[in-house]
Formats: C-alpha cells, sequence, structure tokens
C-alpha cells in the first residue's frame, strides 16, 4: 500500500515538473521571439493536460503570443477564458488588458477604451494602471480626440512621471499636468501644444539620419532629427512635420509611404 501511495506521489510531481519545463521552454520562446513556436508549445500542452485548473498562466503566455502573431481574434479569445475561468488569477489584470490590446491592434479603438476603462473600474489600483493611461491616451491620439489624449496624459505625466513612454516621447508633449475640477470625471486636460508627426526612419549613427533629412528636404519635406537616448544607447529618429490634427499627419504619411519610406505616425 505505501509503495502504492509513493508511486502516486511521484507521478504527480514528475507530471507538475514536465508541465513546469514545458513552461519555461515556452517562456524561452517568447523571450528569444520565437512566438509561433510558443504557440506550438502551449497548444501542445492544452491537448494534453486534463487538469484544467491550473492553466491560467499557460493561457496568458498564449495570448501575448497570438498578439504578437497578429492573430488578435485567437488572442481575445483566450484572455476571454481568464476572465471568466480564472476569476482568482493572478493575470486576471493582464488578460484584461491583453482583451483591449486585441482590440486595439485590430484597430477597434471604442471597444479597446471600453476595456481598459473598466480594468481602472475594476481595480482602481491596479499595477497596470500606467500601461492603460497611456493606451487611452493614446486611442484618443488615434481617434483625434486631442483633448482625451491629452487628458490621460496629464495623469499618467501626474502620477507616474518617471514613465517609459512619457520620456521617450517627451519631444511629442511637454506635458504640466492641472489638478481635477470638482465636477469633472476626468481631470481637465492641459492646455499646451500637442502636434502629429510622421517618423520615417530611426537610425543609431546620427550620419545616417541626416543623410535621409537632406533627402526629404529636397523632396520638400519638412524633415528633421529628434535624438533620443534609452538603456541601448542614443539613436536618431528621422520625422516630418509637427502638424496640429491627425488627419494633416495621415495626408503627409499615404504621400510618404508611396515613394517607399516606411512610416509611423507619433503620438
Amino acid at each position: 500500500m505505501l509503495r502504492i501511495f509513493l508511486l502516486i506521489v511521484f507521478i504527480i510531481a514528475f507530471h507538475n515538473n514536465l508541465y513546469a519545463l514545458e513552461l519555461k521552454n515556452m517562456k524561452i520562446y517568447i523571450l528569444k521571439g520565437d512566438y509561433k513556436q510558443a504557440i506550438v508549445e502551449g497548444e501542445k500542452i492544452l491537448a494534453t493536460q486534463e487538469e484544467k485548473s491550473d492553466l491560467d498562466e499557460l493561457y496568458y503566455l498564449l495570448g501575448i503570443s497570438y498578439l504578437k502573431e497578429e492573430n488578435y481574434l485567437r488572442a481575445s479569445d483566450i484572455f476571454e477564458i481568464i476572465m471568466k475561468e480564472f476569476p482568482d488569477s493572478k493575470f486576471k489584470d493582464e488578460a484584461k488588458l491583453g482583451l483591449g490590446d486585441s482590440y486595439l491592434l485590430r484597430g477597434d479603438f471604442d471597444k479597446a477604451k471600453n476595456h481598459y476603462e473598466e480594468l481602472l473600474k475594476s481595480d482602481p489600483n491596479t499595477k497596470l494602471k500606467a500601461q492603460v493611461y497611456h493606451r487611452l491616451s493614446q486611442i484618443g491620439f488615434k481617434k483625434g480626440d486631442t483633448n482625451l489624449g491629452r487628458i490621460y496624459l496629464d495623469m499618467l505625466k501626474q502620477e507616474f512621471p518617471s514613465n517609459p513612454e512619457l520620456i521617450l516621447n517627451k519631444d511629442l508633449y511637454p506635458i504640466v499636468a492641472k489638478p481635477a475640477s470638482e465636477t469633472a470625471t476626468l481631470p481637465v486636460a492641459t492646455n499646451y501644444e500637442v502636434y502629429y508627426t510622421v517618423q520615417v526612419g530611426a537610425f543609431s549613427k546620427k550620419t545616417n539620419a541626416e543623410n535621409l533629412v537632406e533627402t526629404l528636404t529636397q523632396q520638400g519635406y519638412p524633415a528633421y532629427v529628434e535624438e533620443s537616448s534609452s538603456e541601448v544607447g542614443q539613436s536618431y529618429r528621422v520625422r516630418v512635420g509637427k502638424f496640429s490634427t491627425r488627419q494633416e499627419a495621415m495626408t503627409s504619411e499615404e504621400k510618404l509611404a508611396k515613394e517607399g519610406y516606411p512610416t509611423k505616425i507619433f503620438p
């Protein structure tokens, strides 16, 4: 009888260690940026794992892998599984953020906004508040709602002044936060200038950036170089224009894209 008991304990321990090892392998693939293989590993575990009560971390890893692979529908399904089947999961806030991201990345800004705001409502002190603020500000700017974008940037600056996104994009919006009014749901947006610009390249060598600016200037574009510092070093971003509306930036971006430049609008 004791032998049988010890055998059962060994089998359970071996099974748990195997599961942990498979998750470890999956995490290694994610760190390497090999999201396809991470998905293969994760789906294989799901197909063979009989016990479903402790798979919330696996689902989360799968969700972010599908996001990276731009399979947004599958990612949203997985994040919803975590929220519905694992209500006490330590990944529940991450799942809510991921669900919002799945809509944001497919361009459904209204649904993304709803999910981000629901996360803030359900957990006002969430550890992901800075990320939510930043995403909500981006939604405002992408929709052309500059006031909404400014409001959440103010909140981000006031509560998280060292946020990496603020440091990276400080040239686009020099924020000075104002306190919330007594009657407003959100703080009053600061009346500072926010502009849109089109990035067409980023270089580690300043001379390469300056050469591209010269080419663009000769073609009639108001191009310039902006320096950026990070932990990995100095970079030089080539940008075109400082537009007051997103529509103006989109018009310039369309023209640049047709001429073969890789474009991205900021913010």
